[in-house]
């Protein structure tokens, strides 16, 4: 549907056949007040998924509120990227233990729960906001049993003592915090503390690089989401550290280099 379909089937609470078939009716006063509402927070810019309250992602709908990012098409990259790798573990008879950082919405982690049955899933977040989010996304997709939420920052939460995975995944903050007052106005309506990546946007991949491989089983995995241009700096990041050597870079829909997988040495 068109975005003035989205808000307006979302307005009146119908689908979009009705919407056509009764395009001419007259708005009642309340639903008029209602999409006038609605219209001045769109031209405000606020994002159409948060006045919606929703996102897709994998195919599956996310709860969305200002706590959290709004899942991106990119992002999908990264699972598939996961769930191609998990599968080839799964010819080897072995469960797949993933761990995911800042998880945010839980569109990471409740989706790869959804299309990996048995896998073992541990997501944190620094926000308790953002884990209320992502904990209703898991109900909402049934596969809240599935994924162990964690508040924390990155590794630093208890929950994690003496845990080994074979993956860990993220989605990491990586816009540098000069860059931010630059983006486009919708943007800005998102939780800062979720796109803030630093001086030079790279301090968070410094502190994975650093603290993932005691997490991290024999050969185990390491998948990122990256921004543009940054492939080249989370390479030498990774491989700097002594800890990872990179095997793989994938490409978005548009030819940015968007995923980075290491292998733990």
């Amino acid at each position: 549907m068109k975005e003035a379909e989205l808000l307006f089937t979302h307005i009146l609470g119908c689908d979009r056949v009705s919407l056509l078939l009764n395009k001419d009716a007259p708005l009642h006063k309340d639903k008029a007040a209602h999409a006038a509402a609605v219209l001045r927070r769109r031209i405000r810019g606020e994002p159409l998924q948060y006045i919606l309250g929703e996102s897709e992602f994998m195919g599956l709908k996310f709860k969305v509120n200002e706590s959290v990012l709004i899942p991106r098409p990119e992002t999908e990259i990264l699972v598939e990227a996961a769930l191609e790798i998990a599968a080839e573990g799964r010819e080897n008879g072995q469960p797949i233990r993933i761990l995911e950082l800042g998880t945010g919405s839980g569109c990471i982690a409740v989706s790869l729960a959804k299309l990996l049955p048995g896998s073992d899933i541990t997501a944190t977040d620094i926000s308790a906001e953002a884990i209320g989010v992502a904990i209703e996304n898991a109900s909402r997709n049934n596969v809240a049993e599935k994924i162990y939420f964690l508040q924390g920052d990155l590794f630093d939460t208890n929950g994690l003592v003496d845990s080994v995975f074979d993956m860990v995944v993220s989605n990491p903050p990586y816009v540098s915090t000069d860059e931010i007052e630059g983006l486009q106005p919708e943007v800005r309506f998102e939780p800062k503390i979720a796109l803030d990546g630093g001086r030079n946007g790279l301090g968070f991949y410094r502190a994975i690089a650093r603290d993932s491989a005691v997490f991290l089983k024999k050969n185990g995995l390491l998948i990122l989401e990256i921004g543009f241009a940054q492939k080249d700096a989370v390479k030498d990041i990774l491989e700097g550290s002594g800890n990872f050597t990179t095997i793989k870079v994938i490409k978005d829909y548009g030819g940015i280099d968007r995923v980075i997988i290491a292998k733990k040495v």
